[in-house]
């Protein structure tokens, strides 16, 4: 049986395009998640954190104008008040999130792929 791969990718983004391109060539079937699009839920994006072994901050794209100008770095915001963020903006979640039977990653940059799919690399 052939497990999928899962990405939550922006096709604007260099990276997430070159990680999409390395699951393509290791010849993974793959779910693309256009997240911008198709915003993930609440529990799904609590999922992602929590699989990731990230904090939810280093989850976010902190350079982002809606981070900044609402102070998101602020400790009073609580890991459940963030994730309310990034439901209501998705533009907040970092990418590309790829999900593989062997672990969840954030995948910058796209070598992190390699820790849950090795058969990517290819040199």
């Amino acid at each position: 049986m052939t497990t999928k791969t899962t990405i939550y990718h922006n096709p604007n983004c260099g990276t997430s395009r070159n990680t999409l391109e390395l699951i393509k060539n290791a010849g993974k079937e793959v779910e693309i998640i256009e997240y911008l699009k198709t915003p993930p839920t609440k529990e799904t994006l609590q999922k992602l954190v929590k699989d990731s072994g990230l904090a939810i901050r280093d989850f976010m794209r902190q350079k982002e104008a809606i981070y900044q100008d609402n102070n998101l770095d602020d400790p009073k915001w609580s890991d459940e008040e963030l994730l309310d963020w990034m439901v209501k903006e998705p533009i907040l979640m970092n990418r590309p999130v790829v999900v593989t039977e062997n672990g969840t990653r954030l995948c910058r940059p796209k070598e992190v792929l390699f820790e849950i799919m090795p058969e990517a690399q290819v040199e």
